[in-house]
């Protein structure tokens, strides 16, 4: 298949790391739970828009100058963890109550921010790009003529089952937000905390090691 052997096993691996909680499914929890389904769907097309661009870096060899130069890692690291923290405290400063989804549902400019802020933070994470380069190349057949191609298509795969995944946290954790609105004051309090929990991601980011 196209330069890809052992395909079906690829699709279980990818499935089970898509169910592995991560950064991502943090960041689509946190934004659904604290601004409705709307915004967690966005997050999730973006976190997957994010993927995706990292599936092309790694299948055309982009992605291999951050992954071995230690300085340009850290600036790409730093970056995403900067970014990550700054929407965190956004939403720590924000001061309206989290809305349900209806008429007073996010306007154009306000669906841009959230699509985009979940394409940055997934984009400028390197980990995620030293993870495609390790886990794509196992199931990707050296010999193949078309090198790029295989990798697109696994990096589609994987990026597809990821995103319904996503979309269905988005969706159950949409609900949750709903039942919050009854309760105004709990509802600041889970705004709180999730702009707590992205500054936490963020700090973390910038901590971590190059493992």
């Amino acid at each position: 298949m196209i330069g890809i052997h052992d395909f079906w096993a690829f699709l279980a691996a990818g499935i089970l790391l898509n169910l592995t909680p991560g950064n991502d499914t943090i960041y689509i929890l946190s934004r659904s739970i604290a601004h409705g389904r709307q915004a967690g769907v966005l997050s999730a097309l973006g976190i997957a828009t994010g993927s995706f661009l990292h599936t092309l870096f790694a299948a055309f060899g982009l992605s291999v100058i951050i992954t071995q130069s230690i300085f340009l890692f850290r600036i790409v690291q730093y970056v995403g963890a900067g970014y990550l923290a700054y929407v965190g405290v956004s939403m720590l400063r924000q001061r309206s109550m989290l809305t349900v989804e209806g008429p007073a549902a996010p306007g154009t400019t306000r669906r841009r921010t959230i699509y985009r802020d979940a394409v940055l933070t997934n984009l400028l994470n390197p980990k995620v790009a030293m993870f495609y380069l390790a886990f794509l190349p196992q199931f990707v057949d050296p010999s193949h003529k078309q090198a790029a191609l295989p990798f697109i298509a696994l990096g589609f795969t994987f990026t597809t089952t990821g995103t319904i995944w996503c979309l269905i946290l988005a969706l159950i954790a949409s609900r949750i937000q709903a039942r919050l609105q009854i309760h105004r004051r709990l509802s600041l309090i889970v705004q709180k905390s999730c702009g707590a929990v992205l500054l936490g991601l963020g700090i973390k980011l910038a901590m971590s090691g190059r493992r």
